[in-house]
């Protein structure tokens, strides 16, 4: 079983975009870097975050796998795409993939 542990939500303002979710859900937020971390009050987290390059707006949604890399080539191989490779941060490892009808997933592993 692989569940869904967390999304991101990209904008070109962060604040702003922070603000609208907060007020609208009563989302908690707090700065971490660059990233807004969000507390939904769930199981589910979540961050706002702003590349500085395209796509400027997007929402994803990461899928908890034993191996990224493993889990990609078994994308590729199904039709899928490699659209952003296994990429370290201080918790773990994500990358992003498309699957044959062009959405965009992530795939996380934690460090622990």
């Amino acid at each position: 079983m692989h569940p869904v542990v967390h999304f991101e939500i990209g904008c070109r303002d962060s604040a702003k975009t922070q603000e609208f979710y907060a007020k609208l859900f009563d989302w908690k937020i707090t700065q971490m870097g660059p990233a807004g971390m969000i507390d939904t009050g769930g199981l589910l987290t979540g961050h706002f975050t702003t590349l500085g390059h395209e796509p400027h707006h997007y929402t994803i949604f990461y899928v908890q796998v034993d191996d990224v890399q493993k889990s990609l080539d078994q994308a590729s191989s199904l039709g899928g795409k490699i659209l952003v490779p296994p990429t370290d941060i201080p918790g773990g490892t994500f990358a992003w993939m498309q699957d044959p009808e062009g959405n965009t997933v992530g795939l996380w592993k934690s460090k622990g």
